[in-house]
């Protein structure tokens, strides 16, 4: 009899983390790598932040709270909802967790059936899928085209729909593409949405404070019909630069919080006490580096983009927000490397591009989307510049 569960036969490692391990291996091995696959800003923490988590150490505040975090940070939440989002919350609507993946995954979990179906768009975050088939669900994937800009089309939605759909999941910006949907095009999913009352949506909008000329929006705000049928998932990891400290929030519907905190509180309990005073101070506190920030990633992207285009057989689209970018190697299938071997997929060129010029990316196979490849641009100008110009160099060697 096997130890390890039939259910972890349906899952696979992260390739994202795989890929960065496999970029270090290298490292230790000597090689000089630049490794472009981890989804982390490189910007630390700012101070106000810390120094809330200090006073949180100083003032013994480090016991036990409540499953869904304290009165304090869920009334911060409640105002970042309405102050940034337009949408409102009651405090017993807020659920918070070890990072936003945990809210995904208890919010699946506490909700999915046997055989009950999650529409996931492609390209998209490579966790969804297995925290799908984990809960017991199947994941339905609906292919967004680079000439839909990597978005979900209405009338693909409802093609997709079935009497088994439980759940539409949302990211925007997107993971990998770095899309983000305009008002009226959540408008006219939600459109879509409104005809099917079973379906529920799911938004992960992690990426919200990086953004580029383009507005965010909230499905919830957008269409107030939905508001009960949807569960905003966000947190501070990325916009925060709080990776590390833990924490993700989602606002929804009382016995859809309910449930997941249920969930919760039979797996972690409760996420850090000292990060979730450190998280007040950081939703309350100064915004201002955050626009900064984004402009930081705005001209790194911009740099990315230009030079990606410039490498022979590929094709790179301008993101509008997250930090990274999402380019095709259409134009390098089928031809061959010095050594003679064929790239005969995305999971080549970037296995390629690590062996010979030491530049770790992550291949569109594992989200959901060929032949495209995915890079952070979450690193300096110079970083990003040298694995632009290796990148250069991979493709124009290859016959």
């Amino acid at each position: 009899m096997s130890l390890v569960a039939p259910r972890l036969d349906r899952i696979k490692p992260s390739p994202t983390i795989a890929t960065s391990i496999r970029a270090n291996e290298l490292k230790a091995s000597g090689r000089d790598v630049i490794s472009l696959g981890y989804g982390e800003p490189d910007f630390n923490t700012p101070q106000h932040i810390k120094e809330a988590a200090i006073e949180a150490l100083r003032s013994n505040l480090t016991k036990y709270t409540p499953v869904n975090g304290i009165v304090p940070l869920r009334q911060a939440i409640c105002r970042k909802f309405k102050r940034e989002n337009g949408v409102e919350y009651k405090t017993d609507q807020i659920a918070v967790g070890c990072g936003s993946k945990q809210l995904l995954y208890n919010a699946l979990l506490a909700t999915l059936a046997p055989g009950d179906e999650v529409i996931i768009p492609a390209p998209y975050w490579v966790s969804y899928p297995d925290m799908t088939l984990l809960c017991d669900g199947i994941p339905v994937f609906v292919d967004c085209s680079a000439k839909d800009k990597f978005k979900l089309q209405p009338e693909t939605l409802e093609r997709a729909i079935t009497a088994r759909t439980k759940w539409l999941i949302i990211n925007s910006p997107n993971n990998p593409s770095g899309a983000v949907y305009t008002r009226s095009e959540l408008q006219a999913i939600a459109d879509v949405l409104l005809r099917h009352p079973h379906v529920w949506v799911m938004t992960d909008d992690i990426y919200e404070d990086i953004i580029y000329g383009v507005e965010f929006a909230a499905i919830a705000e957008i269409e107030p019909r939905l508001y009960e049928r949807t569960l905003t998932v966000n947190g501070v990891s990325k916009g925060y630069c709080m990776t590390g400290w833990r924490l993700g929030f989602a606002g929804g519907p009382t016995p859809l919080i309910n449930a997941i905190n249920m969930v919760q509180s039979q797996t972690s309990y409760h996420t850090s006490t000292v990060t979730q005073w450190a998280t007040i101070g950081a939703l309350d506190g100064p915004q201002d580096f955050i626009r900064a920030n984004a402009a930081t990633f705005m001209e790194r992207r911009d740099l990315i983009v230009s030079m990606l285009n410039q490498a022979k057989g590929l094709s790179c689209p301008k993101p509008d927000g997250a930090f990274y970018a999402y380019p095709s190697c259409h134009g390098v299938i089928g031809r061959r490397t010095p050594e003679g071997k064929t790239i005969a997929d995305d999971e080549d060129f970037v296995r390629y591009l690590l062996e010979s010029v030491g530049v770790a990316a992550v291949s569109g196979t594992v989200f959901g989307l060929s032949p495209y490849f995915r890079v952070s641009y979450a690193a300096s100008n110079d970083v990003l510049e040298e694995a632009c110009r290796r990148i250069q160099q991979s493709c124009n060697t290859l016959n």
